[in-house]
């Protein structure tokens, strides 16, 4: 039987460059207390479920289109006794609806929105007046050369630096409530999960009729990584609340 494709997310905790000490530290800038949350882009939703296990009166959602992602945070949920605390759907993050809530959380999932602007005008829609966001995007740490912008695929307006996402963020409505940035060992520790999953998956299965295709994504990606924007890329959580 041919075994089933590689699961590059399997030795990641987080789909974000984000340690243990990090998330706890998030957790610890928000109100959940009887709070509402919904988190759009979710993955397997470890975040949120941490949420939950740290403030047990919460009630949480978790929306994200990958089936594999909804299906190991539902796993999860159960085996960790959250399953009536967490309700995680499998749909399109940017059309799933639902009242404002308490919470959201919006972390790397900018692309489907479009853009960072879209994706605070489209969560201050979802948030109510006097509620939290937790933002999670991208910014430059140094600025990009033009190679470096080809390499990887993006505008020189598609990022801006620290200070101009935080007056994007409050341009769009919310105020600052903490910043903080990964460093760069949890950088470097999310960038080698997301190569070893797929290393060992190659490691297992040399003759697997898609060995090359998964090596040859993998080597792209720790070249981009390393000669690229390793040091350029930034990544900030903000927490933010609704004006």
């Amino acid at each position: 039987m041919t075994p089933a494709p590689v699961n590059g997310h399997a030795l990641l905790d987080f789909n974000a460059p984000m340690s243990d000490a990090r998330a706890y530290e998030l957790i610890g800038t928000l109100r959940l207390a009887e709070q509402r949350i919904v988190d759009y882009g979710c993955g397997w939703a470890e975040l949120l479920l941490r949420m939950v296990e740290h403030e047990p009166t919460a009630r949480a959602v978790g929306v994200d289109g990958d089936e594999t992602g909804i299906a190991r945070g539902r796993a999860n949920a159960t085996s960790r006794g959250l399953g009536k605390n967490v309700r995680l759907e499998l749909a399109d993050l940017t059309t799933w609806e639902s009242e404002p809530v308490d919470v959201a959380v919006s972390i790397g999932s900018s692309h489907a929105w479009g853009h960072t602007r879209e994706t605070l005008a489209a969560m201050h829609q979802r948030v109510r007046p006097g509620g939290q966001l937790l933002l999670g995007d991208a910014f430059w740490e140094k600025p990009p050369s033009d190679v470096l912008l080809e390499r990887f695929g993006a505008k020189p307006d598609d990022y801006g630096t620290i200070g101009e996402l935080v007056d994007l963020a409050m341009a769009s409505g919310f105020r600052l409530l903490s910043l903080a940035t990964a460093n760069q060992d949890e950088w470097d520790s999310f960038e080698s999960r997301w190569c070893a999953s797929r290393e060992r998956w190659l490691l297992e299965h040399p003759d697997h009729p898609e060995a090359a295709a998964v090596r040859k994504v993998v080597d792209d990606h720790r070249d981009l990584w390393l000669h690229g924007y390793r040091g350029y890329l930034g990544f900030a959580y903000l927490t933010l609340a609704r004006a």
